[in-house]
């Protein structure tokens, strides 16, 4: 009998704190991994104080999942969050500054790779942190940023959420998850809070996160853009060096018509398009191993061919996607075949010498 991630999270629920929370409600666990009858996970407490009065609560948690039917081996490992060290306020939000000229490349970065989609809810997001997951798995040096200012998740997808330090008040030092140099507003601000800003802070906040953040040297950027074809986009691509872009769509036809103005926008802007990928192109039924085509079957690949563009892979709609993605542990970073459909989109864009 196979344990499954749930039964693992329904278990450590169980194991209340003193506040009255769980480590699952506080969200604590990291890294949660099963592999037949093995399975690790990472208890980060909120600072090291706490981390050092946790060693009981840890040992518990092993013996819980120990219990578990199918379970063979359990290993907790318990750690902090790593507060940045105290640094000036830095402020996300202003003016743009007016441009220099054409495209300005980034210093140390080889590649910049936006990746867009004409409408919400397609994935692009998922895609984007899968990606760069996958691409760091295969030794680039890859970072992520999250331009999708009103709308960040990226701090969620990759298990992050400390505040990047700015050692002079004016330049911002990324955090780094799972190989990959990470930047989010979200880490900037109240995750509870709207960002209800007009076009010009959006811009200004793009400069900032671009310009002010120590990147460091990188084989790519990877920068997840918000939906549609607004400010963001126009300010990304005209004022910086873009090697070129991704198209996220599903295979249903409504999404192929936002698609279609993604692609346009792209062309308009003179930004080359690298390729289109097929996100929840199929369903496999965990029971009965059945496939469902819920979206569509095929849309994307055939837009890609009526365009001569490059179509790059299909990506199912996978439960493990999303749960992974909650925990904030990317599916790429681990095994299986949804992990394996990420890893050959990696390969592919790393065989066309743009990432």
């Amino acid at each position: 009998m196979s344990i499954t991630r749930e039964e693992v999270l329904a278990t450590l629920s169980r194991l209340g704190l003193p506040d009255g929370r769980s480590l699952v409600s506080a969200d604590m666990i990291r890294a949660l991994a099963v592999e037949g009858g093995a399975v690790r996970f990472v208890i980060e407490a909120p600072t090291a104080e706490v981390a050092r009065k946790m060693g009981p609560i840890r040992d518990a948690a092993e013996k819980l999942v120990r219990e578990l039917p199918g379970v063979d081996t359990v290993s907790a490992i318990l750690t902090a969050h790593q507060q940045p060290p105290a640094a000036p306020n830095l402020k996300l939000g202003r003016h743009p500054t007016p441009s220099q000229g054409g495209p300005q490349a980034l210093p140390g970065i080889a590649n910049i790779i936006a990746i867009g989609s004409g409408k919400g809810g397609v994935g692009k997001s998922t895609v984007s942190s899968n990606l760069a997951v996958a691409l760091a798995r295969q030794g680039r040096r890859v970072g992520l940023l999250d331009a999708d200012i009103h709308g960040p998740s990226q701090p969620r997808m990759m298990g992050v959420n400390a505040r990047p330090a700015s050692p002079d008040g004016k330049s911002i030092v990324p955090l780094k998850a799972h190989g990959v140099t990470l930047m989010s507003i979200g880490l900037m601000l109240d995750p509870d809070k709207a960002v209800v800003w007009r076009g010009p802070m959006l811009m200004g906040a793009l400069q900032q996160m671009l310009g002010q953040v120590q990147w460091g040297e990188l084989d790519v950027l990877l920068i997840d853009l918000p939906p549609g074809t607004g400010d963001v986009q126009l300010t990304l691509c005209q004022r910086y060096a873009v090697t070129g872009a991704l198209v996220v769509s599903t295979p249903q036809d409504v999404a192929l018509l936002d698609a279609r103005k993604a692609l346009d926008m792209f062309r308009t802007l003179k930004t080359p398009v690298l390729g289109l990928i097929e996100n929840m192109s199929v369903f496999v039924c965990p029971h009965c191993g059945g496939q469902s085509h819920i979206f569509g079957e095929g849309g994307v690949r055939a837009e890609a061919e009526k365009l001569s563009l490059p179509f790059l892979g299909e990506l199912p709609l996978n439960l493990d996607v999303r749960l992974a993605g909650d925990s904030g542990t990317p599916i790429a970073a681990g095994q299986g075949e949804a992990a394996e459909a990420y890893a050959a989109l990696a390969a592919r864009l790393v065989g066309q010498g743009v990432a």
